[in-house]
């Protein structure tokens, strides 16, 4: 297969590591999964970027390359009602589906379907495949059927993420997957619950504490603060902090692991609709359960009973972290590499695009054709030619005979 992919244009990949960003993570091991599967894969990225996988960059310079930047990029009124950050994303999208206009890819794979959805439309024979990484809201559906088109296929990352647009064009349900190399086993613990993730009201920190306020436990909260969330700290977790419940901040990626592997459990108390909860399976990698609400992803990810609690109340929650130690931590580790590592992943993503691929068999050939014409057809234009015909002298024309005159 030959395969383009990118997520976003004025990001640079991998992800700046003071970022969260989850979708740049999964699709640069997804691209680099297929590129030593031996599959053609070209990423889509600015420069500065840099991956095992080949990357197209256009010479297009990043926006932002660490939080700070990319926060401030986001609350710029300027650059953000001329839709600069969108534009870049375009740039890169539109020289994409060039490319798979003229054969040099069969497929084209999107993070961020907005950017890729009104140009599939317009390249019918194309096929496109967006991940969905949020709930599908009212607005992103009537989105989708603004701009839908049998070419364009969505991979929900959960069944329960179908829920509120079931009739989408779906290639497949295709859990999101972790190297558990990077997240390694303990079978030992400390004495400490954990909440990993954006400080924000959806993830349920305020809930958090209150667990363990209820249940005397000791409490590490871990991820970014944000201007528009930073009254809901103010108010519902900076007067709760003390020698108990401790907030450390935003911790890189690759240095967080030692705090799911000591950790009693892993607390979500999740308000929104999940759509699938990485650090869920980052936690159970590292043996660590996880005690969560029932709701969106959550009975996907966690088997009740066997990998952590699936419960309906905060009140089920304190409960649930009395008898936490009943849970096999071994067996939170198997089930992640039995169904959410990133082998699992590239398989379902590798299975889905020859699917696909499959179904749009004449359309391939046809586009493998049009580059071959168009290339057979354009001149090679190389420096010395072009200086030739730059100072090409034209042809003098030989003087006309003079016809003798008639006396």
């Amino acid at each position: 297969m030959k395969i383009a992919m990118m997520v976003r244009g004025y990001l640079p990949v991998p992800r700046p590591v003071d970022m969260i960003y989850a979708p740049i993570d999964l699709a640069v091991a997804l691209a680099e999964g297929l590129t030593a599967r031996g599959h053609q894969v070209d990423f889509f990225a600015p420069t500065g970027s840099k991956l095992k996988t080949p990357v197209k960059s256009l010479n297009l310079r990043p926006l932002a390359t660490n939080q700070a930047e990319f926060q401030e990029l986001l609350t710029k009124s300027e650059e953000f009602n001329h839709y600069v950050p969108a534009l870049w994303d375009n740039f890169l999208a539109q020289n994409m589906f060039e490319g798979a206009r003229l054969g040099e890819y069969d497929l084209l794979y999107f993070h961020h379907p907005e950017i890729a959805l009104p140009l599939a439309q317009q390249f019918k024979n194309i096929p496109v495949v967006y991940s969905l990484n949020d709930p599908v809201f009212p607005w992103y559906r009537e989105i989708f059927e603004l701009y839908g088109s049998p070419n364009q296929h969505f991979v929900s990352i959960s069944k329960n993420q179908r829920r509120d647009a079931p009739d989408l064009n779906y290639a497949a349900t295709i859990y999101n997957g972790v190297d558990t190399e990077l997240f390694p086993f303990s079978a030992e613990h400390e004495d400490y619950l954990l909440l990993a993730g954006r400080i924000v009201p959806e993830k349920g920190v305020k809930e958090a504490v209150q667990i363990a306020e209820a249940t005397n436990s000791r409490l590490l909260i871990i991820g970014p603060t944000f201007p528009s969330s930073q009254g809901y700290f103010d108010q519902y977790i900076k007067p709760y902090l003390n020698d108990k419940i401790l907030y450390l901040g935003y911790i890189e990626h690759e240095k967080i692991w030692p705090y799911f592997q000591k950790a009693k459990a892993l607390l979500m108390p999740i308000q929104w609709e999940e759509p699938f909860g990485l650090t869920m399976v980052e936690a159970m990698a590292c043996g660590t359960p996880v005690i969560a609400l029932r709701r969106g992803s959550i009975p996907e990810v966690i088997i009740d009973g066997k990998t952590g609690f699936v419960v309906d109340s905060v009140g089920e929650m304190i409960d649930a972290v009395h008898k936490i130690n009943k849970i096999d931590r071994r067996t939170c580790r198997d089930h992640v590499k039995a169904h959410f590592s990133l082998q699992k992943m590239t398989d379902g993503y590798e299975t889905a695009f020859e699917q696909i691929l499959a179904h749009h068999k004449l359309g391939k050939l046809g586009r493998r054709l049009t580059g071959k014409v168009y290339k057979a057809a354009k001149p090679v234009k190389t420096v010395g030619n072009l200086i030739k015909e730059a100072t090409k002298q034209p042809k003098k024309q030989p003087p006309k005979k003079r016809q003798p005159t008639r006396k």
